[in-house]
């Protein structure tokens, strides 16, 4: 029985993936120097960094589209990221790309969410314009893709970051937004991010009562097809055929616009339905009191949060919310101003 090394990985890569692949020993490499390890090429390693991280560990308990949803399947934002991860392998492996990087960038793609979904995002967002006027350099808004490079690149290990490959990280940041990532394996994750979100919300949205499959609009669904696993199926294969031997990845235009029209259906029945959306002011006002209390009392935040400068703290005080959990989140909150005889 013979042990496979490093070395050996690295020399199927080039025997196996197609010439535009990334390969793990042509990587550009790591801000800081790593011996190389004996068994796992640089992006296995990198996998495992993100999968052991703290932040990987927290989105097991936040929200993807449903507040506080009663039932045990619908997604968070650890499941989705798995969803992700196994729908752009798949298509990596076909095209014959690197594996192990797409699966890196797409477990890390998300890290950077807040609780609450995009309605958190939004509540620090609008932090950020009460201060944008004393932090003229504060951005126009939270960028999710921007603090889950964030927390890769500093935030995890006290403050050491996961020393990432420049790879991993450029797929992380550019997997939404208006940057596109430099490698395919990138690029895939950018597109199975939406394929797996567009499909896992309507099957969300059919479990919470909010649609049926019937209401769909019937155009895209003919395209797509009819049932959850028919329409995955259709992204996939499509997209496979498409980007085979060509130097982006793509859908036919059949195809994306079927799947674009189908995410347009869901912003108005579903991210915009009364369902979705009752429970937002509640936890659009538990995000920006936890982010007006800290940024008035920052020494009531953790050590590691603390600013060694009085223009870093709007930044530390969203590292230190974006990376709470949605039932953390509420639980300061309760702490902070509601009283204990009135809690159950």
């Amino acid at each position: 029985m013979s042990v496979v090394t490093r070395l050996d990985i690295e020399a199927a890569e080039h025997l196996t993936l197609c010439d535009r692949a990334a390969f793990s020993d042509l990587t550009r490499g790591r801000e800081r120097a790593m011996e190389l390890d004996l068994y796992r090429t640089e992006y296995q390693r990198d996998r495992d960094r993100i999968i052991h991280s703290k932040a990987f560990r927290r989105l097991m308990h936040k929200t993807q589209v449903f507040l506080a949803p009663e039932g045990d399947h619908y997604r968070t934002r650890l499941t989705h990221t798995l969803e992700v991860a196994q729908i752009a392998r798949s298509i990596a492996r076909a095209l014959r790309l690197n594996e192990d990087l797409t699966e890196a960038i797409a477990l890390g793609h998300d890290l950077g969410h807040t609780p609450f979904g995009h309605v958190g995002e939004d509540a620090i967002s609008e932090c950020y314009d009460v201060l944008r006027e004393r932090y003229p350099a504060l951005p126009d808004r939270y960028h999710h893709n921007v603090q889950s490079l964030r927390v890769v690149e500093y935030l995890e290990y006290d403050g050491k970051g996961l020393n990432l490959t420049w790879e991993v990280r450029d797929g992380i940041l550019n997997h939404t937004g208006a940057g596109m990532p430099a490698t395919l394996e990138g690029q895939i994750v950018r597109l199975a991010d939406r394929i797996a979100y567009v499909n896992h919300d309507i099957d969300d949205a059919v479990r919470g009562g909010v649609l049926a499959e019937a209401d769909l609009p019937l155009g895209p669904t003919e395209v797509l097809g009819h049932t959850h696993g028919a329409r995955i199926r259709t992204m996939v294969q499509d997209t496979i055929a498409e980007s085979d031997e060509s130097d982006t990845i793509r859908m036919s235009e059949r195809v994306w616009d079927a799947m674009m029209a189908l995410r347009s259906f869901l912003f108005e029945h579903v991210y915009l339905s009364k369902r979705a959306k009752e429970e937002e002011p509640k936890s659009e006002g538990v995000v920006k009191a936890l982010f007006t209390y800290y940024f008035d009392n920052p020494e009531a935040m953790p050590d590691e949060y603390h600013p060694s400068e009085p223009g870093e703290l709007p930044q530390r005080v969203t590292d230190y919310i974006a990376g709470m959990t949605d039932r953390y989140a509420i639980g300061r909150y309760e702490d902070l101003f509601v009283p204990a005889s009135w809690r159950m």
